[in-house]
């Protein structure tokens, strides 16, 4: 017996057993928080791979080493720790050159998969509450993001999709709380030409979006200049993000006549052997697979448009690169 009376183990079997059921048990908390520090780093970095990566990272220094306070709740601190690293991987990433235009990795939301909520609870019922908590994964506003500074952009995120008070920010991000309010004010003032016209997903919007993209695509196919033409807004800019790893423009294309030349000409170089409209980031978009194989060309994509109020598209997004598309169920 020991001094206090309690048996010693004869081996270190009943301690093995012990650490790892605390090993399982950590492991099980972890889980609980997955989806919202998944939904947290998509945001930030616009990119279903890297917030994998940065969630994987958080855990793994979460088992390494916790911190001094296990019985306190884990999600600030892993929220802390997954700001952070998120923070600094936008840092790298501005500091690379990036071939062409950069648009967000696209990911499919008609699913309604818990991770892109911002509670991390399951999607509610309410259509309408559904989207509003879409609009922060949309492509308006994730691209709006891109004019924000990383600190600029974590502070907007905590305080406007995921409801954070300011001191709870400042805790998050090492601030001062007066540092906090004086950078959420400058990041709401650099997001005022996406507030002036906002993504804000909804059954109207949808059914718009649809459309739009339903006759610009009739277009394409019949090769009917007017059609196409008369689906753009005169102001439109079409981006294509190969990333440097397959065939795309290296410059965005702006206004209707150079943006319908640009379409109907990829339309003839190349034919498309599978299709399906889906829902990504929130809207309807279309994934698609090109019927040839070709060195340096993309073999799947997605085409997605956003319209103005009137039903005029006013900007196409093509994602072509491969790396982007893994969050895109194959088709």
């Amino acid at each position: 017996m020991g001094a206090m009376g309690t048996a010693v183990p004869r081996d270190g079997r009943e301690t093995t057993r012990t650490s790892r059921d605390a090993a399982a048990a950590l492991g099980v908390e972890l889980e609980r928080h997955r989806d919202v520090v998944w939904g947290l780093c998509y945001r930030m970095t616009g990119s279903a791979a890297d917030a994998d990566d940065i969630v994987q990272e958080t855990f793994t220094r979460a088992i390494a080493t916790p911190p001094r306070r296990t019985d306190e709740p884990w999600r600030p601190w892993l929220v802390r720790v997954a700001c952070n690293l998120a923070r600094d991987h936008l840092r790298r990433r501005r500091r690379r050159a990036y071939v062409g235009p950069w648009l967000p990795e696209p990911i499919e939301t008609d699913a309604e998969p818990p991770s892109f909520e911002p509670g991390g609870a399951p999607l509610l019922g309410n259509a309408e509450a559904r989207y509003a908590e879409l609009e922060s994964v949309s492509f308006a506003f994730l691209l709006a993001l891109e004019a924000l500074t990383p600190s600029q952009r974590a502070v907007l995120l905590l305080r406007d999709v995921f409801d954070y008070s300011v001191r709870e920010t400042a805790g998050a991000l090492a601030m001062s709380e007066a540092n906090v309010k004086t950078t959420h004010l400058r990041a709401r003032r650099a997001m005022d030409a996406y507030d002036a016209a906002p993504s804000r997903p909804s059954r109207e919007l949808a059914a718009r979006t649809k459309g739009a993209l339903e006759k610009l695509l009739l277009g394409l196919l019949l090769q009917d200049t007017s059609a196409v033409e008369a689906t753009l807004a005169s102001e439109v800019r079409a981006l294509s993000d190969g990333g440097g790893e397959v065939y795309a423009a290296l410059k965005p294309i702006l206004g209707r006549d150079r943006v319908t030349r640009f379409l109907l000409g990829l339309a003839r170089r190349r034919s498309v052997r599978s299709s399906e409209i889906r829902i990504v980031n929130g809207l309807p978009a279309m994934v698609a697979r090109f019927a040839d194989e070709r060195a340096g060309e993309a073999d799947t994509m997605v085409f997605r448009v956003d319209v103005a109020p009137d039903g005029g598209i006013r900007a196409i997004h093509t994602v072509l690169t491969s790396r982007k598309l893994a969050a895109i169920a194959s088709i």
